[in-house]
């Protein structure tokens, strides 16, 4: 008997070194973004925006080209942890390009876009997209880097490497990316994103500038609490730059609801899951507008692969706009989460 609790105590005693090991390395390697970082713009254009002008922008939550209609991802309950081979990684990567071709947008934003990541095969998302979009400038801000993520523990996801990717037919000025307030506790914050929103700076020709925001919010925070300081973070900064005399459009994926459509429904209130909040009812004060599509669905829950009719769906993915924009119309591009768990969102917009 004592030659078995001795064999347990050993073994239990292996186990911890090596938990205690990982985090070790884990917090040691775990670099913190600083709060302000100029992003690089390559393939920049020579157009300058003029008020009066209609232009198109869109926003896709690409889902690193993994989350395709038949997976699930364990962080919503499955048990999916990645896309589920590198060829089916490529082809929702070149089925979403094609709707950027033939969307044809003059900005796109793009959240979740791989660079280097074992759940999407070491592809490099962010280098195929610019090759398909030579039209465009780029951008790419970094919003996750973490060495290990190790559960599911059976297919554990590995490392990640990703962001927020951005194409403009405008001139950018600058491009850069702002850290978010609000941690996670330690370990978690481990193996979480470093959220950023990345800033635009696109010139008008009456001398004024778009702040263009590709914006991605926290998603899994308790109580959304975390949500909630990125969204007094967000609410001054996008005050600040429309009392400075420019226009601010933010536009990405807010994980948290943009429409009050579905409040009504009662199927909707049983089945709403935990993390979805809403923004603080004065988010908007101030005259700003969202452009949200309410007749098409934005995000669909990944507990189990996807069904028409039966997955559970709401809108967290749109835009909010200065009183100096004008909205002149919004849509919702219903792609049947075939290649992403979210849809797009294209808005037309035109500066007052």
């Amino acid at each position: 008997m004592k030659k078995f609790l001795k064999i347990v105590l050993i073994f239990i005693l292996i186990v911890a070194c090596i938990l205690g090991g990982f985090l070790a390395y884990m917090t040691l390697t775990k670099e913190q973004p600083a709060n302000v970082l100029d992003v690089k713009v390559e393939n920049n254009k020579e157009r300058v925006l003029q008020p009066g002008n209609e232009f198109k922008v869109t926003t896709f939550n690409i889902g690193y080209a993994g989350l395709d209609k038949d997976q699930d991802f364990f962080m919503d309950g499955g048990k999916g942890s990645g896309s589920s081979s590198k060829e089916q990684t490529e082809v929702n990567l070149k089925k979403m390009l094609s709707f950027l071709q033939n969307e044809n947008s003059d900005f796109v934003l793009l959240q979740e876009v791989d660079i280097k990541s074992h759940r999407s095969f070491d592809v490099n998302e962010h280098e195929f997209l610019k090759k398909g979009l030579p039209d465009y400038a780029s951008s790419f801000g970094k919003n996750y880097d973490t060495k290990w993520v190790p559960v599911p523990v059976t297919k554990p996801m590995g490392y990640a490497e990703g962001g927020l990717s951005t194409f403009s037919k405008y001139t950018v000025q600058t491009a850069t990316r702002f850290q978010l307030p609000g941690m996670e506790p330690w370990p978690k914050r481990l193996f979480d994103l470093d959220r950023a929103i990345v800033e635009h700076k696109i010139p008008v020709n009456n001398g004024k500038y778009v702040r263009l925001v590709n914006v991605h919010l926290s998603a899994y925070d308790e109580g959304g609490k975390i949500r909630k300081q990125q969204a007094e973070y967000l609410k001054e900064y996008m005050n600040k730059c429309y009392q400075n005399g420019d226009y601010v459009i933010l536009g990405g994926d807010w994980n948290q609801l943009l429409s009050n459509v579905q409040l009504s429904d009662p199927k909707f209130v049983k089945e709403r899951p935990e993390w979805l909040v809403e923004l603080p009812k004065d988010f908007a004060d101030g005259g700003f507008q969202w452009a949200v599509d309410p007749s098409v669905m934005t995000v669909r829950d990944d507990v189990k692969k996807y069904v028409e009719g039966e997955s559970f769906v709401t809108i967290i993915d749109g835009f909010i706009v200065s009183p100096n924009v004008e909205i002149v119309n919004v849509q919702g591009k219903d792609l049947k989460f075939e290649n992403s768990d979210h849809n797009p969102v294209s808005a037309v917009f035109k500066l007052k």
